[in-house]
């Protein structure tokens, strides 16, 4: 069974290092002994010493330890086997268990190093009592003692290390879920973006364009017979260009309509009549009903755009002789609505938009008005001409900006 091999952070591999230490510290410990004691078999104890240290250090060197279980086991039974002779050939190898245990419960699965880690605190005790030539119960309690030590450590820390994992893997799957939620809320903002310029777009630049054509088309009419009328047509068309180029300036810069610049939602509505009134064969009237009290901002702007949108619609389809703009502040709302004479049409069964104006009239209208929690009711009938009401909440300004600042 193979088994990835896990990436050394600097505190195992400084771990690493420390058993490796202790080993040699262990290995030359036990030759050290041996020489200083002048014992007989000292040149035997330091081959074997010497044999179990490259044996050991085979281990490290050779990935197939850290990848496979079955070269670990395989490794670590070379290692046992060359501890084993040194240990009956010099006591102090008895010392060795305690890094071989860590060994054992760290390379090979739970069962298999506790069985190893027994197996080899009893060697341990059984070569140290043969070495003394007596045995006694702490003869194992030392060994047994090292042994439990080594089990808490080794599966303490393999329990803090599983923690830790779950817990990275908690943090990845919650970054990516913040992720996922900050594309879809950055899509979900630029999908309304998308929506809202389509709407500005629609209620100014391709208003006015619209306006430029009619405007074109009249003068086109009227030459050659009469160069008077084209040449009024010609500039209001070219008055038309002028306000559209302001807009479009306004609208890059994010700013307030410029028919809003200086002057009160009630009187850019009655400028927006005389404005139509002269440009096309319409006759627009504004009319005020009740005291003008101070609009948020955002509620001027989507009252203009929609009597903006409705008036073009009126220009463009209705073919009407007079329409009329009421702005009515009535209580805790504000009711805009505009009536025209035409040919009006069935609600139910709405026209199909031109190809070359688009659909945003109504459905941009009357998502202007729900945006500000308001309503758009169109009410028409085929013969019979049309009446557009919106109606949303008296909102100061004071208090649009305390719910921003929230």
């Amino acid at each position: 069974m193979k088994t990835a091999a896990p990436d050394l952070t600097p505190t195992t591999r400084a771990l690493a290092w420390c058993l490796h230490l202790l080993v040699v510290g262990l290995l030359v410990l036990a030759v050290g002994r041996a020489v200083a004691d002048d014992r007989a078999h000292a040149g035997w104890i330091a081959v074997a010493a010497a044999a179990c240290a490259l044996v050991y250090a085979a281990g490290p060197l050779l990935p197939r330890v850290r990848l496979s279980r079955r070269a670990a086991a395989w490794w670590l039974a070379a290692v046992g086997a060359a501890w084993l002779a040194l240990l009956a050939l010099s006591p102090e190898a008895v010392w060795l268990a305690f890094p071989l245990y860590f060994l054992q419960l760290h390379l090979l699965p739970r069962r298999a190093g506790l069985v190893a880690v027994i197996a080899t605190a009893a060697a341990a005790g059984a070569g140290f009592a043969g070495h003394t030539g007596s045995f006694s119960p702490p003869f194992l309690i030392g060994p047994g003692l090292g042994a439990a030590v080594a089990v808490a450590v080794v599966w303490g820390y393999q329990a803090l290390y599983r923690e830790s994992e779950r817990r990275r893997r908690l943090i990845e799957e919650l970054t990516a879920t913040r992720a996922d939620l900050a594309r879809a809320e950055h899509t979900a903002g630029v999908l309304a973006e998308r929506e809202r310029l389509a709407r500005e777009i629609h209620d100014t630049l391709a208003q006015g364009l619209s306006s430029i054509q009619l405007l074109l088309r009249a003068a086109e009419r009227a030459l050659p017979g009469k160069p008077d009328a084209a040449a009024r047509h010609v500039e209001a068309a070219r008055q038309a260009a002028v306000d559209n180029l302001t807009e479009a300036r306004r609208f890059v810069a994010a700013l307030t309509p410029p028919a809003l610049d200086d002057t009160t939602l009630a009187g850019a509505l009655e400028r927006l009549c005389a404005t139509t009134s002269t440009r096309h064969r319409l006759t627009a009237r504004f009319r005020l009903i009740g005291d003008p009290a101070p609009l948020a901002t955002a509620h001027e702007v989507a009252l203009l755009r929609i009597a903006q949108s409705a008036l073009a619609n009126t220009v463009r389809h209705a073919e009407a002789t007079t329409a009329d703009i009421t702005l009515g502040y009535l209580g805790d709302r504000v009711t805009l609505d505009v009536v025209d004479d035409g040919r009006g049409f069935d609600p139910a069964h709405p026209p199909v938009p031109d190809p070359e104006t688009g659909g945003f009239g109504l459905p941009a209208m009357r998502a202007r008005a729900q945006a500000l929690g308001g309503v758009l009711t169109v009410d028409s009938a085929p013969g019979h001409g049309t009446t557009l009401t919106a109606c949303v909440p008296l909102v100061a300004p004071a208090e649009t900006e305390r719910e921003a600042r929230r």
